[in-house]
């Protein structure tokens, strides 16, 4: 079902960047759009981690520099029977975590540096066991894929923008219906975009804060865990691009109310109801 998503995904922006193409430059934009739709498929799909790891402004941890997380990262990863991801550190104060990858053989887990501070261990376990139960499920392909899609899009409504601003030339100008079909594409573009972020659906958090609170060998740790981080993320912002927030195991934009008009995460007093009722 996820493999079945992730190649929905890329169909989606494939249509979605003919039209745009179609708008802005006719048979001859749709193809060169559609090329460059194929190119961006490939890279969202075997470069996924790299693109999320870079959207977050990620940087490669060392074993050395937080010892007991590798430990934790490497004791739940072969309980759940899988290789032991990448480690990486986000640099914002803001506790929060996230996955990414294609597949366990290409995965990363990426803790910001605010996690380590006010969670205990057991809190901790929780929420990295939330992240390999997201990786073991094998769904983190089709977020990543999301914000690469919801990044792209939003990119080129962008440049549509300032082309409509500064390289309209006067037969451009004369002609209405062109002008309104590409005004259209310039609100509806980044709209699509968070459509795609909410098609990710709800139910693979909950299932990855079941399958987390198994690894971790109780639901309690995590349940604590998200009480904070939510408690955290309305207080401590962090500065990241809106189309990776899914990723994360809280909503790092949590405080903003577009943010939360469209969010992609299960309410946390749900989660956390559900995490009590496995004891």
């Amino acid at each position: 079902m996820n493999n079945f998503r992730a190649w929905l995904l890329m169909g989606l922006l494939t249509v979605l960047l003919v039209l745009i193409g179609n708008a802005v430059g006719g048979s001859s934009g749709a193809l060169l759009f559609f090329i460059i739709a194929l190119g961006m498929n490939f890279f969202s799909y075997y470069f996924s981690d790299r693109i999320a790891i870079a959207m977050t402004g990620s940087r490669p941890l060392a074993e050395h520099e937080a010892p007991e997380l590798f430990d934790i990262i490497r004791r739940l990863s072969q309980r759940a029977g899988i290789p032991m991801p990448r480690v990486y550190r986000t640099p914002s104060p803001q506790p929060n975590a996230f996955a990414t990858g294609r597949n366990p053989s290409n995965a990363a887990v990426a803790v910001t540096d605010g996690l380590m501070q006010i969670l205990n261990r057991s809190e901790v376990e929780g929420v990295l066991a939330h992240e390999i139960a997201h990786i073991k499920n094998r769904d983190v392909l089709v977020g990543t894929i999301a914000a690469a899609l919801a990044g792209a899009i939003t990119m080129i409504a962008n440049a549509m923008q300032w082309g409509l601003i500064f390289g309209r030339d006067d037969e451009e100008g004369a002609n209405p219906l062109g002008l309104v079909s590409t005004l259209l594409m310039i609100i509806l573009a980044p709209l699509a975009a968070t459509l795609i972020q909410l098609a990710i659906s709800r139910a693979r958090e909950f299932e990855a804060d079941a399958t987390g609170a198994r690894l971790a060998g109780s639901p309690h740790g995590l349940a604590s865990a998200l009480l904070k981080l939510e408690r955290a993320a309305q207080h401590i912002p962090m500065q990241v691009n809106p189309a990776t927030s899914h990723l994360f195991i809280v909503n790092p934009l949590r405080g903003e109310t577009l943010a939360s008009l469209f969010s992609t995460h299960p309410p946390i007093a749900e989660r956390v109801r559900r995490l009590q009722q496995m004891q």
